[in-house]
């Protein structure tokens, strides 16, 4: 069965994206749903006073799981079965890596707009997971950037 990774960071982007994914297997579509949120690696600032690598660890864990919360709510509320996977490091490349361990076989993202010319249509992790993922990538548009 297809398992589709949908890249969620709390935002409201990526909980179009978990509503996507919905309507898609309310539509009848067969997949399983991997919720999956990465965190930034710890700065060498976090590291220093930190002390203690399991302290980043632990707090780059809840973070992860608090931005998962919403989107969690929402893939439950539908009775749809789900995954769920925080990691750290950087996001599109974590994100890369997730597809390929988890043998994922689609891959659902929020868009993202930047100021800047390289990342006008899309931010610049939607960009590179679109430019270098090796399935299909889904973008999807914020509703209120539709009109």
């Amino acid at each position: 069965m297809l398992k589709i990774l949908i890249a969620v960071d709390g935002s409201e982007l990526s909980l179009d994206a978990v509503r996507y994914a919905l309507s898609l297997l309310q539509q009848g579509l067969r997949a399983r749903l991997l919720l999956a949120n990465v965190q930034e690696s710890a700065t060498l600032y976090e590291v220093v006073v930190a002390h203690d690598p399991l302290v980043l660890q632990e707090v780059s864990q809840e973070a992860g799981s608090h931005q998962l919360a919403a989107a969690q709510q929402l893939v439950s509320a539908a009775g749809v079965a789900f995954e769920s996977v925080v990691e750290s490091g950087d996001p599109a490349n974590m994100l890369l890596d997730i597809v390929e361990r988890e043998a994922c076989g689609a891959v659902i993202l929020g868009a993202k707009g930047h100021g800047n010319l390289r990342g006008a249509l899309m931010g610049s992790v939607s960009q590179q997971m679109v430019q270098d993922c090796r399935v299909p990538v889904t973008v999807v548009k914020h509703a209120s950037a539709e009109a």
